[in-house]
């Protein structure tokens, strides 16, 4: 199979988990905190055919590998009956942030594994998959070790995941940053910003690539630099 083709399984398959795992935070989240609805539809699940959203999930993501390498997206929302929290502001920001945690902590075990890996006799196999996760001229892939596959869906996994926990918590709609804004604008302003979020989104993938990046490309350095020095 051709490597490109490989690479891009491999992207998808991580893609595909980090949105069921994010979306599977925010409803147990909610359901945690006194609200069953998204529970009682069966959103408390990292099946991905609960959470899978055609535009978000599938169209949006490879219009946005083809044109710049971005694998980003979102999954469709996670129903929730604020009424039944308990302070509802509070509570609504922690479902929220729920989902981008949820990211942030799939990209740190990602990262532990492949530090015991490295120290397992698997250097060379963790040094592999970041230069073809980071697109590196030349990289040979001849005769690599068994654990070369394993090193590069983790290494998958910390990039695709670092990524969608920094562009989940931009404050566009539907995105999870906008949920936190919305508890802090006037209600007329709400209702412009909710109906501009989709422009805002498309603008934002248009134009906002160097922007997305001056946040994820320190943070990629930091687990870059753990990965390299443990």
């Amino acid at each position: 199979m051709n490597q490109e083709v490989v690479l891009i399984v491999f992207q998808v398959v991580v893609l595909v988990f980090a949105f069921s795992f994010h979306e599977c935070a925010h409803a147990w989240t909610a359901w945690r905190l006194g609200d069953p609805t998204a529970r009682m539809l069966g959103r408390v699940t990292l099946n991905p055919l609960k959470h899978l959203d055609l535009f978000g999930s599938v169209i949006f993501p490879l219009i946005g590998l083809y044109y710049g390498g971005m694998l980003i997206g979102w999954a469709k929302p996670t129903p929730v009956t604020a009424r039944n929290f308990k302070n509802y502001r509070r509570d609504d920001i922690l479902v929220t942030l729920a989902g981008p945690a949820s990211n942030l902590l799939s990209a740190i075990v990602a990262l532990i594994l492949l530090i015991v890996i490295k120290h397992s006799g698997g250097t060379q196999a963790v040094a592999t998959a970041v230069a073809l996760v980071t697109r590196a001229p030349g990289v040979a892939t001849a005769g690599l070790p068994v654990l070369t596959p394993i090193a590069l869906l983790l290494y998958y996994v910390i990039f695709i995941n670092l990524l969608l926990f920094v562009f989940n918590l931009i404050p566009i709609p539907p995105l999870d940053g906008s949920h936190i804004l919305r508890h802090y604008l006037p209600y007329r302003a709400v209702q412009i910003y909710d109906r501009l979020g989709m422009v805002l989104l498309i603008a934002l993938f248009l134009v906002g690539g160097g922007f997305i990046y001056s946040f994820f490309g320190p943070i990629f350095s930091t687990f870059n630099h753990l990965l390299f020095t443990l």
